[in-house]
């Protein structure tokens, strides 16, 4: 009797197994460093083209081939459709084995052989995980989904803090343009003053970002974690020391100056209900005679400042050395 595998000579040396994509049509991937294992996700089809291009860990930049950043999941999914694909041949081909002689004569013995099929291999499969920040990459037109929302692009690796800026500034405003459509005057004042803390909020997270990725290449990368950009003068002198930057030459005096009154009126709002204190004066020159009264913040003011602020991220990020 002879036994032949044809089943698993069919399935040749090299198995391929399709890996799912989510309903967005996305496919998870993660980090393979063991300091990272970030876990994002990108859209085939989309971002760059071509053969072996290399792909980067959103999150701490690490850039591998794009067969290293398959998930734990993935893996043992296509482990068990392996598996499963080499036992049912396996099984097919001991299916051929069967026979059955009858037995002849009035005292003829038959045999027979037949092949019981085993419970069948369980395949382990998934489900993408939920991110919090979709993205289509300003530079290659990548789409892809991480956890937070600052991060690299996995394929061309241009970070994404500046179009998350400008896109915030988007956001500001409309918010201004909504508040100009309210008859309301609390209403009004509430939406413009909102939409300061945002430009404000805006720019600080951009910028704190914008530096904590480039810290090793700072004077001094453990100051780089503690930056914060919600006082621009004390932000520019830090920025100056640690990175050598003038971020005040960016723009005009008066602009600076209006950038730094709109972020000196933001923290009135954000800290003292609004109200004119000594240190507000102090720091940007008012009249006195604005000591304990509510500050006033207009549109226009919100909106010249907006500009500002996409200026001095321009200006950051060319200056700054390359992540």
């Amino acid at each position: 009797m002879s036994f032949s595998l044809d089943g698993l000579r069919r399935l040749g040396n090299r198995l391929q197994i399709p890996i799912p994509k989510d309903a967005k049509g996305f496919v998870g991937r993660e980090c393979p460093q063991i300091a990272c294992e970030g876990y994002f996700k990108i859209k085939p089809g989309t971002g760059l083209k071509g053969k072996d291009l290399p792909c980067n860990c959103p999150y701490c930049g690490h850039t591998s081939s794009h067969d290293r950043f398959w998930t734990k999941e993935q893996v043992e999914y296509a482990k068990s459709v392996a598996l499963r694909q080499i036992t049912d041949s396996f099984q097919r081909d001991l299916k051929k084995l069967e026979f059955e002689h009858r037995p002849r004569g009035p005292f003829g013995i038959g045999i027979s052989l037949k092949v019981t099929p085993g419970t069948p291999t369980p395949i382990r499969y998934y489900r993408e995980k939920t991110l919090e920040t979709d993205v289509t990459c300003d530079a290659c037109a990548l789409q892809y989904a991480v956890f937070g929302v600052f991060a690299f692009c996995p394929d061309c690796g241009t970070h994404n803090s500046q179009q998350i800026l400008q896109k915030n500034l988007d956001l500001v405003r409309k918010q201004l343009a909504l508040a100009q459509t309210q008859e309301e005057a609390d209403l009004n004042r509430h939406l413009v003053e909102d939409a300061l803390e945002n430009c404000v909020s805006a720019f600080d997270s951009f910028a704190r970002t914008a530096c904590r990725i480039r810290a090793p290449k700072s004077s001094h990368p453990g100051k780089c974690a503690a930056l914060s950009f919600q006082h621009l003068p004390r932000a520019a002198a830090r920025v100056r020391d640690l990175f050598g930057v003038d971020l005040q030459a960016a723009v005009p005096p008066n602009d600076w100056t209006a950038a730094h009154v709109g972020f000196m009126r933001r923290h009135l709002i954000a800290h003292k209900a609004g109200v004119v204190d000594q240190q507000y004066l102090a720091e940007t020159g008012e009249r006195r005679a604005l000591l304990g009264r509510r500050i006033q913040v207009t549109a226009p003011d919100v909106e010249r400042l907006a500009g500002v602020v996409a200026e001095l991220g321009r200006h950051l990020v060319a200056l700054l050395p390359p992540p």
